[in-house]
């Protein structure tokens, strides 16, 4: 599963796993609200991982707004699509991974050239991460369960 930010094209998050559950969407989505504060929608597939009723509650509970792209449509995700074709083409296509533990450090190592080195055409040939302030967060608990709904961002990720 790869979480791309639509707005700056930056991936977020490639999630490395045999097979997602929803709590790996939980957990994922979580640490990134943690660090970025939620999104206003979230664009993604109609897959059960994501569907999930858990999902959903906790999506409604943060005030994230869910955008399902139609069945058989990767059209409507396009920029998942670019990233996933990109991530599949330059990495996957030329690699045999050994084990799951292999898979995660080469395909995060990917992500972080991808988004700090590659240059992207459609951003003026510059890489799509941009130098942030990372803000403090507590390690008192899971600040993401007791945000605002005033908080949540504009620029939609899937």
């Amino acid at each position: 599963m790869t979480i791309i930010d639509e707005a700056s094209r930056e991936c977020l998050a490639p999630i490395v796993a045999r097979q997602l559950r929803h709590e790996d969407v939980l957990a994922a989505l979580a640490d990134l609200f943690i660090s970025r504060d939620p999104r206003a929608h979230i664009r993604s597939d109609n897959g059960s991982e994501f569907i999930a009723t858990a999902v959903q509650k906790w999506l409604g509970q943060i005030g994230v707004k869910t955008l399902y792209i139609a069945p058989g449509s990767p059209w409507e995700n396009g920029y998942n699509e670019s990233f996933d074709g990109s991530l599949r083409n330059e990495l996957l296509n030329g690699k045999i991974f050994y084990s799951l533990a292999e898979a995660k450090v080469l395909i995060e190592s990917w992500r972080r050239h991808y988004n700090t080195v590659r240059p992207h055409g459609s951003l003026g040939y510059r890489p799509p991460a941009r130098k942030r302030r990372h803000r403090h967060i507590s390690a008192s608990g899971s600040a993401s369960l007791h945000l605002r709904l005033d908080m949540a961002a504009i620029t939609l990720i899937h």
